[in-house]
């Protein structure tokens, strides 16, 4: 057991099991009420939740600890967090769930490309036919059929 929960495919999976039950939440969450609200709301419930997890587990302490460069990277990804949630829900509250999602998750196109691009990641011709399925099954799922 110790080695699953150590795993990163563990949590990848479970990441990809929150994502859906966020997209599935979300879309009725968002009815009647404005998307950047919804966001809003959300992303209250998340610095709640996170805070709470660093308070349990004694790592306030690191907070004040970040290197300058990560604390730079980390504020940049928190907007591109925030732009992408405000984004993700204006979608939801114009589409159905089970499109948008897909044509979200071309994010996992984006982050190969730009692994490749800006940090020097190296893919297999396998790896980069797994990702241009990705790519086409995302936009044959969007497709109002």
């Amino acid at each position: 057991m110790t080695a699953l929960v150590t795993s990163w495919p563990f949590w990848a999976v479970l990441s990809a099991v929150f994502a859906a039950l966020t997209a599935i939440l979300a879309k009725v969450g968002v009815e009647g009420v404005a998307s950047d609200v919804a966001t809003f709301l959300r992303t209250l419930v998340v610095v709640a939740v996170t805070a709470a997890l660093l308070a349990a587990s004694g790592q306030w302490r690191q907070v004040t600890a970040v290197p300058g460069r990560s604390a730079v990277f980390l504020v940049l990804s928190g907007l591109a967090t925030g732009a992408s949630w405000l984004c993700y829900f204006r979608a939801l509250s114009l589409g159905d769930a089970a499109r948008v999602a897909p044509l979200d998750k071309l994010s996992v196109v984006f982050v190969a490309v730009f692994g490749v691009l800006i940090l020097g990641e190296r893919l297999s011709a396998l790896n980069w036919l797994g990702i241009a399925l990705i790519a086409a099954g995302a936009v044959l799922a969007a497709i109002k059929g």
